[in-house]
């Protein structure tokens, strides 16, 4: 029977250098109706603003069944691991499919298609198997996919506040509040789930911000993975947390450093009624917007400033890879900076002097499809 596996040639070669071969691709959905209860329930919470704990629940119990039954589906299949694995949110016809997808990996020699107990499925990644090598021979062993959400929405009672602040050109304290908690919430929750798993680390954290039944959910995900050249995780702080790429994180230690911590700020502004007038004149003549100007580069560095207060606090020699983010937010824009503190340390040295081609190759995509209508969905 031939395999009909999700990995692609780079991948496959991939795992061939650290001993391991290709195997199905699985899949594990569950669908959902919030119902009738869900709904009255998170819009009483709404009222109050910051989390919806009902729509948090819901969707992290969606997530979890999806991903166990693709790790079942998995184990009968006789792998060691699962790479790559997703976990999605879809709609329709009213109801809500959680979808976890990955790749089965098998040791090399071991036969295919045995099934297999819990104890052999040793370890599910979020990484593709290209990254996978790379965070191997970085000396980082992978546990198990974790991920860590929050719903959250900024609440009736927040929205007024903020209107009445936003009549003033400057940050809405009560917005950046809610929207720091909610996105330092989803990082503890992805460290908590990753403890559980014995790692030291999570590599290669990928965040997303997705509305949800009129509130917003905002998720990370990663691989819990453990490496015996860290020093022990921080009981306030848990694992080390990282969104550097596997590529990244390998040339980082072959330089000495290893990641500390996911650090993030977030900031939101307001221009201001009469700002937002003043702008908007000069918006009919050419020329530079100097309140606008003025507003976004303050915002940016306020953003900044923020991650480099955590970066300091635990004693990080540099933050890498810091992206900035701009989210319109109706009267107001969030800015968000995001970057990982890094410190050099002893006995990092990766496996291997060069990382292989075929670990760093992207693969081309060969299914392109421009017209959106192509596919039309049907109506009744």
């Amino acid at each position: 029977m031939p395999v009909m596996t999700g990995l692609s040639g780079n991948e496959i070669y991939c795992l061939h250098l650290k001993n391991m071969t290709p195997g199905e691709l699985v899949v594990g959905n569950s669908v959902y109706s919030l119902g009738f209860v869900g709904n009255i329930g998170a819009g009483l919470r709404n009222m109050m603003g910051g989390e919806v704990t009902q729509v948090t629940q819901i969707i992290h119990e969606g997530r979890t069944q999806s991903f166990q039954r693709m790790q079942a589906e998995a184990q009968k299949h006789g792998g060691i691991g699962i790479s790559g694995v997703s976990s999605e949110l879809r709609r329709f016809h009213g109801n809500i499919e959680f979808l976890s997808v990955g790749s089965t990996i098998h040791a090399e020699g071991q036969s295919r298609g045995a099934a297999g107990g819990v104890e052999s499925l040793a370890f599910s990644t979020a990484h593709d198997a290209q990254e996978l090598y790379c965070i191997l021979d970085a000396n980082y062993s992978p546990h198990h996919f974790v991920f860590g959400n929050v719903a959250y929405s900024v609440g009736i009672t927040g929205g007024l506040l903020g209107s009445l602040k936003s009549m003033a050109r400057g940050e809405v304290k009560e917005f950046s509040d809610i929207f720091n908690h909610t996105r330092h919430l989803a990082l503890q929750r992805i460290s908590a789930d990753a403890q559980q798993y014995g790692a030291n680390a999570i590599l290669g954290i990928e965040t997303s911000v997705l509305p949800f039944q009129g509130v917003h959910e905002m998720m990370m995900i990663g691989t819990a993975c453990h490496n015996p050249n860290l020093p022990p995780p921080n009981p306030a702080t848990g694992p080390v947390t990282s969104d550097l790429t596997a590529e990244e994180t390998w040339n980082m230690a072959a330089m000495g450093y290893a990641p500390l911590k996911l650090v993030l700020g977030t900031a939101v502004y307001s221009l201001g009624i009469v700002g937002g007038f003043m702008a908007a004149l000069k918006s009919f003549s050419r020329g530079e917007v100097n309140d606008l100007t003025s507003l976004i580069y303050d915002a940016r560095e306020h953003a900044i400033g923020l991650i480099r207060a955590e970066a300091n606090a635990i004693g990080a020699d540099d933050v890498v890879g810091i992206k900035t983010h701009i989210h319109d937010l109706g009267n107001l824009l969030e800015f968000m900076a995001i970057g990982t503190a890094v410190k050099k340390l002893p006995n990092l040295t990766p496996q291997s002097a060069l990382l292989p081609p075929q670990a760093i190759i992207k693969d081309k995509d060969t299914w392109i499809t421009t017209d959106n209508n192509l596919f039309p969905t049907p109506t009744k």
